[in-house]
């Protein structure tokens, strides 16, 4: 079953034809790779995706739904939720407070009851504290809980930022170059961890990403795009050797 298929999709800024045509499907639990030089327009991707950018033409469903037209909040409550190059975090809260934040998107009691501290308001945010804690355990932060987030190191500061999005629950997690500015060790750790959301969440995952090694290490199916249109689609041992891919964007086969 496909969760994600982008059927077409065209956006044009003025002459400039940013994603041209372009058509892909994610299937249900797939760990997929969308790669390309900059400028290739994979961010433009995931903003026509996230409901950011409406495309020119073409559609994108998601779930056997159009999105196509949805503001960034329906699409998220819909169950897409996303990372961004640049971390954003809220700094001066703890890293727990910032991934109890991203569990109220799927919170049910309202704010009178909340100030009441009615039982029902009470019990959920207990859920989601224990549920946050799950999350940083998962990504070996369980002991930064208390720790502000402007005060974590840069890797942690990433990990935090897909933990955050997975307070969530989504169905599809879209990661914009999430081991960028990682070590070499950080981003074998970060491998394990997508995996991870695959296997234990049963996480749905669109990965950007610059890293070959993370890219082919850890996507079952990739997608290449260069100056906004599809230039190879196929498992990482065909990738890796295209010959328009390494002429594109690899230089050599990885």
């Amino acid at each position: 079953m496909n969760l994600l298929t982008v059927n077409r999709a065209t956006i044009r800024f003025g002459g400039l034809v940013a994603v041209n045509d372009v058509s892909f499907e994610v299937p249900q639990g797939r760990l997929f790779g969308l790669i390309g030089p900059n400028g290739a327009g994979k961010t433009t991707c995931f903003n026509l995706i996230t409901g950011i950018y409406r495309p020119t033409s073409g559609d994108i469903l998601f779930d056997g739904e159009s999105i196509v037209g949805k503001k960034p909040h329906q699409i998220a409550a819909k169950g897409i939720c996303r990372t961004f190059q640049n971390i954003r975090l809220f700094g001066d809260l703890s890293a727990l407070e910032n991934v109890v934040v991203g569990g109220f998107l799927r919170h049910r009691s309202t704010l009178p009851e909340a100030l009441a501290l009615m039982p029902r308001a009470i019990h959920e945010t207990e859920g989601l504290v224990e549920y946050a804690m799950h999350l940083l355990d998962t990504f070996g932060l369980a002991h930064e809980a208390n720790s502000r987030s402007r005060d974590l190191d840069y890797g942690n500061q990433r990990r935090l930022e897909i933990a955050r999005a997975m307070a969530t629950k989504p169905k599809l997690l879209l990661l914009d170059e999430p081991a960028a500015g990682m070590n070499p060790m950080e981003k074998i750790g970060l491998m394990a961890q997508i995996r991870r959301l695959r296997d234990e969440f049963g996480q749905t995952i669109l990965l950007i990403e610059h890293d070959m090694k993370v890219v082919m290490g850890v996507c079952e199916s990739i997608f290449v795009l260069d100056h906004g249109a599809e230039i190879a689609h196929g498992p990482p041992e065909e990738i890796r050797n295209d010959p328009k891919v390494i002429e594109a964007y690899l230089g050599e086969p990885v």
